[in-house]
């Protein structure tokens, strides 16, 4: 990228953010005159009106934002490769960006956090909730943490599995007084199965173990198709069915004594539990400390 470039980038950032070209000015230490003219020549070299101009402030065009979200992306990566390269900065300090699973995020990754971020009040933390695919590059993610999914992943992504979940079959103490205990794969599909219901429509089948050891999925005749891990839980303690759960989602409902497990033998291992991260990220002393507190993480 030509110096020119770089330079002009600083002033328009600046402006947009001050709302004038004025203010822009007193925080750059330059004329409000240089400024604008910073403005007109990156407007004139892209060919585009960048900012609509008022007597009292300054507005983005479309293409005008659009420009200013990519500079933002220059400017924080060109901030971050200055840390990696700076030696005195070994404080973690700045904003780090994380992406979690919702329910495994609350349950089992903000634990974690907590005393991170007391250990480290140079940090500034922004935590996403979401079950859907993020792209770390396009969302400016430091660090992902993602339970299921490919395990295939870029050269220029890091990658480490973390473990896998356990399944467990489990239900209230008072649907089992109710209905009995099962005490096999056969007397269990003649239960009142609480399913967990994909995107499409589909209901996940339950996950079973052969006596060699080999996994084998079976779709279940169901009472009911849940949407949400959390309505699941909350339908096996008000006693309306059986689930397979993952052992960390009804850790609490199981140490309560709200919720038992059934078919102790049957088991299985779930889906991985993975830490995802930029390359590039990984030597500035934020993202590897992070790393290094998420190794805490159980998924079983």
């Amino acid at each position: 990228m030509h110096d020119q470039r770089l330079k002009d980038i600083v002033p328009f950032v600046a402006s947009v953010e001050s709302g004038s070209f004025a203010a822009a000015a007193e925080r750059l230490h330059l004329t409000g005159s240089a400024v604008s003219k910073s403005v007109t020549r990156l407007e004139t070299r892209l060919g585009s009106r960048l900012l609509e101009r008022t007597t009292r402030s300054l507005k983005l065009t479309d293409a005008g934002n659009a420009y200013y979200q990519t500079c933002l992306r220059i400017m924080e990566e060109l901030a971050e490769a200055e840390a990696v390269l700076a030696a005195q900065r070994t404080i973690p300090s700045g904003r780090l960006r994380v992406a979690v699973p919702n329910t495994y995020g609350r349950l089992g990754v903000m634990p974690v956090l907590i005393p991170f971020c007391q250990q480290h009040p140079e940090l500034e933390l922004n935590l996403t909730f979401s079950d859907r695919f993020i792209d770390l590059f396009d969302e400016g993610i430091d660090v992902a943490v993602r339970i299921g999914g490919s395990p295939d992943v870029p050269a220029s992504l890091g990658c480490r599995q973390m473990g896998r979940e356990r399944m467990v079959f489990c239900a209230a103490p008072d649907y089992l007084a109710r209905h009995g205990r099962p005490h096999n794969e056969s007397e269990l599909l003649q239960h009142q199965a609480i399913m967990y219901e994909r995107v499409d429509g589909s209901s996940k089948p339950w996950l079973f173990t052969t006596a060699d050891g080999h996994p084998h999925w079976r779709n279940v005749p169901h009472r009911m198709a849940l949407g949400d891990v959390d309505a699941q839980v909350q339908a096996l303690c008000g006693g309306l069915g059986v689930a397979q759960m993952p052992s960390w989602l009804v850790r609490e409902p199981l140490a309560r004594g709200e919720l038992e497990i059934i078919l102790p033998e049957q088991q299985p291992d779930g889906l991985a539990l993975t830490l995802i991260w930029p390359r590039r990220k990984q030597l500035l002393p934020k993202v590897d400390a992070l790393l290094t507190a998420l190794e805490e993480l159980q998924i079983r």
